[in-house]
């Protein structure tokens, strides 16, 4: 029986599971138990609570092969403290070192990836709705500073958090993290207090892996100019993650308006998404993207503010993301979508089209509108151009206009330039990807060009100060 020390900390724990609402009365509950101080301390907690919070109890234990002699005697350690509590257990071994060769990854990534594959599926056998970790209060400290050294941004802050969906192989995994509200130390006293010995893990003493550099260099470092470094973090992660919440309650709440996800990709309204807060731009990017592959894994920040410089460039513009996912830009939308299915924003072109002027067109999946004004209506509605909309001289252009696909030997003088280009070379400088470039409409007054719709008009047709008569051609998709 563990004496009054333990006692008081089971006590603690027992406040913040019902705080975070991490079990529910009557389900099973998966423990995973390595043989450390926090895992065991994690077991003997929650088997001290069981009566309390109604719960059933399974260990799961994963030999990861990784230190001989002593993870086998880890193996041995954690069933024999299933026997002495009466718990079932489910104690198997993985070759790690083999998986992280075939998968190439880092040995952490690799033995993660097999830990929690593996708890996964014995939940499921055995029943569990959830996993119970044994991470504490210095595990979030040291997650917070590795997403910070790692760049990962704002919602890095967030360091763990109580109860998270993991994506493995076969699924989702429900993990809790009920020891969250101790320090490491505590873990250490509460096994003390009952009498516990739990295993040692040399390999934790390395300075090798990221987080061992964080805990035995990084965090003693910090404590020299703040003694009290990790309470000061901790709160900077709880006001983090208040506002994070609050941006992510917002940008849930405009998702139906602004998103649309289709089973293969997901459409932003680009008008919609513009006129938003730069958070709540991020946040839905993030849904987006986690709407696509299931997790953020491998999403960094770099990839957000990637997205975020590129969101009014022309259309044509793509950014590539991990795992093969595209982010396109179009006329009046955003697009995401895996690389090989992402959409071009133009319809086919069947032929030449002459445009009424003034009046209304249909062509080709396109709908264009020409409209003549004054120099001082042209000023009132701004006189700027856009993807889907410019402004000429309509005495230079005149009323015969046509609309085509590109053709070989087309040239015209971009806006800004002084001299001609050849159209294939300013379509290439535009980084308008290959197999777009046959479907971008080319607005023609006789064999001149005037306008590559959504791109550039021709310098000698612009609005000019001498200009009499103002001609508006805008362009949407029908």
């Amino acid at each position: 029986m563990p004496n009054e020390k333990a006692s008081l900390l089971e006590q603690k724990v027992l406040a913040y599971i019902r705080e975070k609402k991490l079990v529910s009365p009557g389900e099973k509950l998966m423990v995973a138990v390595s043989g450390g101080a926090d895992s065991v301390c994690l077991l003997y907690v929650l088997a001290g609570l069981r009566q309390e919070l109604g719960i059933d109890l399974h260990i799961a234990h994963l030999n990861h092969e990784l230190r001989g002699k002593e993870s086998e005697a880890d193996a041995r350690y954690v069933a024999g403290l299933a026997k002495r509590l009466g718990i079932p257990a489910t104690v198997e071994s993985r070759d790690v070192k083999v998986y992280q060769k075939r998968h190439r990854l880092s040995m952490e990534e690799a033995a993660r990836e097999l830990r929690y594959d593996f708890f996964f599926n014995v939940a499921k056998e055995a029943g569990a709705r959830k996993v119970a970790v044994g991470h504490t209060a210095d595990d979030h400290i040291e997650t917070l500073l590795m997403h910070l050294i790692r760049g990962s941004g704002m919602n890095g802050l967030r360091g763990l958090v109580p109860a998270t969906n993991l994506k493995v192989s076969g699924g989702r995994l429900s993990v809790t993290r009920p020891l969250l509200c101790f320090s490491r130390q505590e873990a250490v006293a509460y096994c003390r207090a009952s009498g516990l010995k739990p295993r040692l893990d040399a390999s934790n003493m390395s300075t090798e892996p990221l987080r061992n550099k964080v805990r035995h260099d990084l965090i003693p470092e910090l404590k020299k100019y703040n003694p009290r470094i990790s309470q000061a973090l901790a709160r900077l992660s709880r006001n983090a993650a208040a506002d994070l919440d609050f941006i992510d309650a917002e940008a849930r709440r405009l998702m139906n308006s602004i998103l649309k996800v289709n089973k293969d990709s997901v459409v932003i309204d680009k008008k919609g998404f513009l006129v938003l807060h730069p958070a709540l731009q991020r946040r839905l990017l993030r849904l987006s993207i986690e709407s696509m592959l299931g997790s953020l894994k491998d999403i960094e920040a770099g990839h957000i503010e990637d997205i975020i410089d590129a969101l009014d460039k022309p259309a044509g513009r793509a950014i590539g993301l991990p795992f093969g996912l595209c982010f396109t830009i179009e006329y009046d939308r955003y697009v995401l979508a895996p690389e090989s299915i992402s959409l071009c924003p133009f319809p086919a072109l069947a032929g030449e089209k002459e445009l009424k002027v003034p009046g209304r067109t249909v062509f080709s999946g396109w709908e264009a509108e020409a409209v003549i004004v004054t120099p001082s209506q042209f000023k009132k509605e701004g006189g700027e151009d856009n993807d889907s909309s410019a402004c000429f001289d309509f005495a230079r252009v005149g009323r015969k206009l046509t609309v085509r696909r590109r053709l070989p030997g087309d040239r015209f003088q971009p806006l800004g330039m002084v001299q001609p280009k050849k159209l294939n070379v300013f379509m290439i400088d535009a980084r308008i990807p290959r197999k777009w470039r046959p479907r971008v409409p080319i607005v023609c007054s006789g064999d001149d060009i005037l306008w590559v719709v959504g791109y550039r008009i021709d310098e000698r047709y612009k609005v000019r100060p001498d200009t009499d008569k103002v001609l508006r051609l805008e362009f949407k998709r029908t």
